[in-house]
């Protein structure tokens, strides 16, 4: 089966991590500069970034790209650009890695993640519930998103057949 990629937004007190759930793999990846910028508060993520991937390959001699992928995702100006990720395992170390008072309550929100998969593993009616409740906030007709929801079942019908 072709691996899917589905651009998922989690949200952190109130602010929005880009999230990707890569269905190969059944893993989340996380963007890094997301992840930085609640870390720190920082107003320039991706310059603190860069200056991270240097402190831990001088200090530690740790190679930060063996534990990122790079993706496009939308950034903040609303283009496509490629984005360092990092799947859950790489998160913690992206934590441990960056003294904050946030890693705690980021760690909890990382287990909310998780469990929320293992949740729809065992009831895959979440994901529907999920799915409907994002279309409507986004502002769809019921009709609209019945009709959507049913087609996505289709097509995915049709390529368990092939």
């Amino acid at each position: 089966m072709k691996n899917e990629l589905k651009i998922v937004e989690k949200a952190f007190e109130d602010k929005q991590i880009r999230t990707i759930w890569d269905s190969n793999e059944e893993k989340f990846y996380i963007s890094v500069v997301d992840m930085i910028e609640i870390l720190t508060d920082s107003v320039e993520p991706r310059k603190y970034w860069n200056w991270l991937k240097n402190k831990l390959l001088k200090e530690d001699q740790f190679e930060t790209s063996s534990i990122t992928r790079q993706f496009k995702l939308i950034a903040k100006d609303g283009k496509k650009r490629m984005t360092d990720i990092v799947d859950i395992e790489g998160t913690f170390r992206l934590i441990e890695s960056i003294p904050s008072k946030k890693a705690e309550p980021i760690k909890l929100w990382l287990a909310r993640l998780g469990k929320e998969r293992i949740d729809e593993e065992y009831d895959p009616e979440i994901i529907i519930n999920r799915d409907f409740e994002t279309y409507k906030r986004k502002g769809y007709s019921d009709e609209w998103i019945n009709q959507r929801l049913k087609s996505i079942d289709a097509r995915k019908r049709i390529l368990l057949m092939n």
